[in-house]
């Protein structure tokens, strides 16, 4: 009795040793009412995550059991019967064999990596030049940057592409890589800007100032200073660029027009208009062009969480 008495106790004023009143409080231990109702408030809140992330992951995993299905189980009933559920590994062998998937796997890599990295290289350059470097213009042409965002890409498709054909015949653009490689660095340019900017600026300006008195040029002030300390932004801009080139189908038909350079997602149209019932071929077709993202996803997902929250908070 006497011991809950001293918990419930409220803080007492006592003079010290040099006359100066100490304010002692006292910790009080958190009742069952309060345990009980903070567990259902969490229990809440993770009932609602979980729910939503599997509504979310229904067709995802739908997809899964139905690239390993059989042709004749898919006729026959859903991909939820578990009952009558019989998994094989030919659909990918014949997707990836006899419809040349694993080729169009290649031509996508070789499509992104550079897409990916040119405009980071550039973007990053750029924005530290609109951030720490004074030139005429600058906001101006900031400014305008920013403005094409505003414009729909489909709208330079046909110029960029008239442009890529008359410029340097010669070359045949669109018969490689070159041409798409150049169009997605063009197109991903004014929002690699605007969003690495937006970041750089927020650094102290004081680091950048010691850097210059010390000797520095702005070469090695971005390598060795602005580089170490916007990975995250960085990174979380490349898996952005990424994954919108591995996905992108428009680009791949207008920029693209040799068959054997097809990326992923047009030999899955391939497979569409071919093999518009075989739905265990396209269920696989579509399942290899979303592992790669995910495995991205979820392999840079500390620096993704970190860019989305870097410049935040000063």
């Amino acid at each position: 009795m006497s011991r809950d008495r001293r918990a419930n106790t409220p803080a007492v004023a006592r003079p010290g040793a040099t006359g100066v009143v100490v304010r002692r409080a006292v910790r009080r231990e958190p009742t069952i009412a309060n345990r009980i109702v903070s567990v259902i408030d969490r229990s809440a809140i993770h009932f609602v995550l979980a729910l939503v992330a599997l509504i979310w992951l229904v067709p995802t995993v739908g997809l899964l059991i139905t690239s390993f299905r059989p042709r004749s189980d898919i006729q026959a009933t859903g991909w939820w019967d578990i009952a009558q559920l019989h998994l094989t590994s030919e659909n990918y062998q014949q997707v990836l064999q006899a419809q040349g998937m694993f080729e169009a796997f290649l031509n996508t890599v070789f499509i992104a990596v550079p897409s990916t990295l040119l405009p980071l290289a550039i973007c990053s350059l750029a924005a530290y030049a609109f951030s720490w470097m004074n030139f005429p213009f600058r906001d101006t042409i900031f400014l305008i940057i920013v403005g094409l965002l505003m414009v729909p890409v489909q709208v330079a498709f046909i110029p960029v592409l008239t442009l890529f054909r008359e410029l340097v015949p010669q070359l045949e653009l669109t018969r490689g890589y070159v041409a798409i490689w150049l169009a997605h660095t063009a197109f991903a340019l004014p929002f690699g800007i605007f969003l690495l900017r937006n970041f750089f600026i927020t650094l102290p300006g004081e680091m950048i100032e010691a850097s210059r008195i010390d000797g520095a040029s702005d070469v090695q002030i971005f390598r060795s200073v602005i580089l170490p300390v916007t990975v995250p932004a960085i990174a979380a801009y490349g898996i952005f660029q990424f994954l919108w080139v591995w996905n992108d189908l428009l680009m791949a038909l207008v920029f693209v027009q040799d068959s054997s350079k097809y990326p992923m997602t047009r030999a899955v149209l391939n497979l569409l208009s071919q093999y518009g019932t075989e739905w265990h071929l396209l269920a696989a077709g579509a399942f290899l062009v979303m592992v790669v993202p995910v495995i991205v996803f979820f392999s840079l997902q500390r620096y993704f969480v970190q860019g989305l929250l870097a410049g935040s908070i000063k």
